[in-house]
């Protein structure tokens, strides 16, 4: 596995979730069964984002098991609970965060990488409401600590305001690359967390050899300290090197494996 550089963050690529019958045949070999898909992906791939955490309730035993699957350097990213994350009222919000925050997350040990809140799409930056939320989740958990992330669409959440209450908590705005909308890439957290979903089904790879190659340059950037040039962000961040998470989520779904596997190897990482 390629290590990070002296004064350099780590890179992760990966993908969202391991079960996709189309991975059948276009990413796991014939012989892998079933039960050993999860090992399979973990000895191609650096972080695998969970996504079965967002429909249900998981259990301390599974989140140990998935940490006994997979290598001592792997690293996962746990999407929160839709209940917990999609309620506007803080105080709804509240019993079914601390529900998913003791569902046993932290059997994952050293493998635990960054919590993923996905907001619905449509919801607006209202100050008081995210400082709420934001009060519900904790920096550290059963002695270790969490990096947090917040998806959310809304322009509202790419404005100084929304921004600067992020950056003063620590938690990082999601990076999407979705529909033909430019990405903003503000960066506000010692962390980079991207989530890639506009892979084309026309492209082996996922994406156009000279996209890889841009999404590639664009992580060396923030994992070396800088900001990539081409992405907009209303805010300056720290010149510090951060560890990169992309995901490769959505779009040609099918061809999520084999972008995040060329996008590792454009941006020099290997297992």
């Amino acid at each position: 596995m390629a290590k990070a550089a002296k004064g350099q963050g780590s890179i992760r690529t990966g993908i969202g979730g391991w079960v996709y019958k189309p991975w059948r045949e276009t990413f796991y070999p014939q012989e892998v069964k079933a039960a050993d898909e999860l090992r399979y992906a973990a000895s191609r791939l650096r972080t695998i984002e969970i996504n079965g955490t967002f429909y249900r309730t998981q259990s301390p035993q599974t989140f140990r098991q998935w940490h006994d699957e997979t290598p001592d350097d792997f690293m996962f990213s746990v999407k929160a609970q839709r209940g917990a994350a999609q309620r506007k009222d803080p105080a709804e919000a509240a019993p079914s965060v601390e529900r998913f925050l003791q569902s046993g997350l932290t059997e994952l040990g050293p493998k635990l990488g960054p919590i993923l809140w996905q907001l619905p799409a449509g919801r607006r930056f209202e100050r008081d409401v995210m400082t709420a939320f934001l009060d519900l989740l904790p920096d550290r958990l059963d002695g270790i600590a969490l990096r947090h992330v917040m998806e959310a669409e809304h322009p509202s959440f790419a404005t100084e305001d929304a921004l600067a209450l992020l950056a003063e908590r620590g938690v990082a705005l999601a990076i999407l690359d979705k529909g033909e909308q430019p990405p903003v890439g503000a960066v506000t957290a010692p962390f980079v967390y991207l989530r890639l979903q506009n892979t084309q089904d026309e492209e082996p790879a996922g994406y156009a050899s000279a996209g890889l190659r841009r999404w590639a340059e664009r992580l060396q950037d923030w994992a070396a300290g800088g900001s990539p040039d081409d992405l907009p962000s209303p805010v300056a961040a720290e010149k510090r090197p951060r560890d990169v998470f992309a995901y490769v989520i959505a779009g040609a779904k099918h061809r999520a494996p084999a972008a995040a596997l060329a996008l590792a190897e454009r941006a020099g990482v290997s297992r």
